[in-house]
């Protein structure tokens, strides 16, 4: 027996799709106009194998010290367990690729290398600011719920980004586009409105391990899986206190965050961004000089860093990572400085002075030094003098 079809009902099925291509078009245009540079459409549901692979990661202890990971882990598998009444979720890609290949700078031992995302003011705030600009007309527009999330949210954002077809998660597990290489900050839109959906991305690294073996601590134990505990982002970012030492001599100079595996990326030859309003690095983290980072007290970081990412670690997180790269910069001329922070009152601060001093001084010259001191009450910073020979 033929099922007839109403008008009414064809008539209602036509409105409800000239209005979700009517509110796709108008959310992409909006996006063009905020700067960004991707914006594709998915579904809540488009990432199921999301909760298999973060357990994983969980299960390995792959997170180091990052227990929020674990402790939101059902909110981050399940885009509706975070919000119920979502049905489509909007990714937004805003390219940051640098002009030039940022480890060039690995080679200048009296420079400090900071990761390119963070040389410019938190861009947290940046692609927030401009998500709520698009979240408010498109609200007035739709008259639908819509919730804006940029990083700091139990959101995985990288998966939904390769659901919606911005890229795909590369062996080193970030995003990588066709068209902008590893370069992208992302954001989110969750809305409760029905949108036009967009197609996955696939994933085009082929037999490439470039970003693998670029990684200067080898935290890749394999393609597509990372060991934050080995990552010199994780390391000198999230962890606190004081770092493994038998990886502190392959950071180098690299003192918030490390870019080896995304600068090694062939992807990035298209990285050239389309939008006006890319974000530009500040010059004087461009190239800063370890001689002035270490003259840093809380007052002054907090003065330097305003309005940049880094300013969320804190001063002695900061400055410990700053005695690393210049205790493997092999550089005397950090000796008066790094002497003058072995009496800093942060034991973190004192304890990595230890260390850089140790590597810069002959054994002379450190003994000396060593000889008069009373020994520290702080049981990290007596262990450094310990590993230094000085019981």
């Amino acid at each position: 027996m033929r099922t007839s079809i109403s008008s009414a009902e064809t008539t209602g099925d036509d409105k409800a799709l000239r209005r979700r291509e009517k509110l796709t078009a108008f959310i992409r245009q909006e996006a063009t106009a905020q700067g960004f540079d991707l914006c594709r459409i998915t579904l809540p549901t488009s990432i199921p194998r999301a909760p298999e692979r973060l357990s994983t990661f969980l299960e390995d202890s792959h997170h180091g010290t990052m227990d929020w990971m674990a402790e939101t882990k059902e909110r981050r598998a399940d885009p509706t367990t975070l919000w119920s009444e979502v049905r489509s979720i909007v990714m937004f890609g805003l390219n940051y690729g640098p002009e030039e290949d940022p480890r060039y700078l690995l080679s200048m031992k009296d420079k400090a290398a900071i990761s390119v995302y963070a040389r410019n003011r938190d861009y947290h705030d940046i692609i927030k600011g401009r998500l709520k600009e698009i979240a408010t007309r498109f609200a007035a527009r739709a008259g639908e719920d819509v919730k804006v999330f940029v990083d700091t949210a139990p959101v995985m954002e990288k998966p939904l980004a390769e659901a919606a077809g911005l890229g795909w998660q590369g062996k080193h597990t970030n995003l990588v586009s066709r068209s902008h290489g590893s370069w992208l900050f992302l954001g989110s839109l969750f809305t409760t409105a029905e949108l036009t959906i967009d197609g996955a991305e696939k994933d085009h690294c082929g037999s490439c391990r470039a970003c693998l073996d670029a990684c200067p601590t080898a935290a890749f134990p394999a393609p597509y899986r990372l060991d934050a505990r080995r990552c010199i982002s994780y390391l000198t970012i999230e962890h606190k206190g004081s770092i493994d030492a038998g990886l502190r001599p392959l950071i180098g100079n690299r003192i918030y965050g490390c870019d080896d595996c995304l600068a090694a990326c062939p992807w990035n030859k298209f990285a050239a961004s389309s939008s006006e309003m890319k974000l530009q690095a500040r010059e004087d983290l461009k190239e800063p000089s370890i001689a002035f980072l270490l003259t840093l007290d809380d007052p002054t970081f907090r003065s330097f860093f305003s309005g940049s990412p880094v300013k969320r670690i804190g001063r002695d997180r900061f400055v410990r990572n700053v005695l690393i790269a210049a205790g493997n910069s092999g550089d005397p001329q950090f000796i008066p400085q790094c002497r003058q922070l072995a009496d800093d009152a942060s034991p973190t601060v004192r304890g990595m002075a230890v260390w850089t001093l140790r590597r810069l001084m002959d054994d002379d010259a450190f003994a000396a030094f060593a000889r008069p001191r009373v020994p520290d009450n702080d049981p990290e910073v007596r262990r450094e003098w310990q590993m230094a020979g000085v019981d």
